[in-house]
């Protein structure tokens, strides 16, 4: 049997991503209205927008009626696949793990390249200790959007617990030309720890058995 490779504690998964891009084009009048605001929320939802970016703007403002809008999308058939996506995240936070799951799979059926569901689906599978389903969707992540820092850092944690260090150290190569300095450097601690574990389980294999 195959010895896990213990990680350092830097090695924490890194989280859910909504989709924020939009997928009709927007009236450039009303690019104001997204950003977090930086005073008091109003309770209306501005004129001309669709239900998903009605349900984007509360969902950004951590407002609980973006489930309900994010359903009305997906039944208006508006940005579906987005709508599925994020509503995902918000089930499995809520604890609703099979809601989640469905919510991510019925995504990839409408977009199969959505980048955001396979990364998305792969920190579920992480937290349902499902590590052979999680990297397989990383990778899907990091191949389709090979610009996104977090798919890389979260991949190399799922190869170094499937035992795969040369792909580890790889993504986090990857990762740490994608990131700040500061960040590099906590690939770089989680790399040198990677290589003190693989010392130590080849030590334990030529040891006493």
């Amino acid at each position: 049997m195959a010895q896990i490779l213990k990680l350092p504690v830097q090695a924490t998964k890194l989280g859910y991503r909504r989709v924020r891009k939009r997928c009709h084009v927007a009236d450039p009048n009303q690019l104001d209205l997204f950003p977090r605001p930086k005073a008091q929320i109003l309770d209306f939802n501005p004129p001309g927008l669709s239900p998903f970016e009605q349900a984007l703007m509360w969902d950004e403002r951590g407002d609980i009626r973006a489930a309900e809008l994010y359903v009305r999308a997906i039944d208006q058939q508006d940005c579906v696949a987005d709508a599925l996506c994020n509503l995902g995240i918000i089930e499995s936070q809520r604890g609703n793990t099979i809601k989640a799951f469905d919510c991510f799979t019925t995504c990839l059926k409408h977009d199969p390249r959505h980048s955001e569901a396979h990364y998305n689906l792969a920190n579920l599978y992480f937290d349902q200790n499902d590590f052979r389903l999680a990297q397989l969707h990383f990778e899907m992540a990091a191949e389709l959007e090979p610009t996104f820092a977090n798919a890389f850092f979260n991949l190399a944690l799922v190869q170094a617990i499937n035992n795969e260090l040369e792909g580890a150290l790889s993504a986090l190569s990857k990762y740490q030309q994608l990131v700040s300095e500061e960040e590099g450097r906590i690939a770089q601690e989680l790399v040198e720890g990677l290589r003190k574990s693989v010392t130590a389980a080849m030590n334990s294999r030529l040891g006493p058995t």
